[in-house]
């Protein structure tokens, strides 16, 4: 079953953050992953969001989502994304009715 990675945030550092951005892109092709969305101005119809940028990335697997997330090359780089931003994360399967 497919699962995304969701991340919302504000950007609070663009030059920390361009850095993270060239050491994660090669990371999500080699984690079997997909960028599906990249918006920096996506539009919040619901709620308080804390930021307007969205990123969304497809995987095989919830298995596959973590292996990516927790490999020693996306950890190597993610840091940078958290000290460069405000926001969260989420791993979501395609369909998960909970039975």
């Amino acid at each position: 079953m497919a699962a995304y990675f969701i991340a919302q945030y504000q950007v609070t550092d663009p030059a920390l953050y361009a850095e993270y951005q060239q050491g994660a892109g090669p990371t999500i092709a080699a984690g079997g992953g997909e960028l599906v969305s990249f918006d920096i101005g996506a539009e919040t119809i619901e709620g308080e969001p804390p930021g307007p940028q969205t990123v969304v990335l497809k995987f095989e697997s919830v298995e596959a989502a973590k292996a990516w997330y927790n490999s020693a090359d996306y950890q190597a780089v993610v840091g940078k994304r958290l000290s460069a931003s405000n926001g969260f994360a989420v791993i979501s399967q395609d369909m998960n009715f909970g039975g």
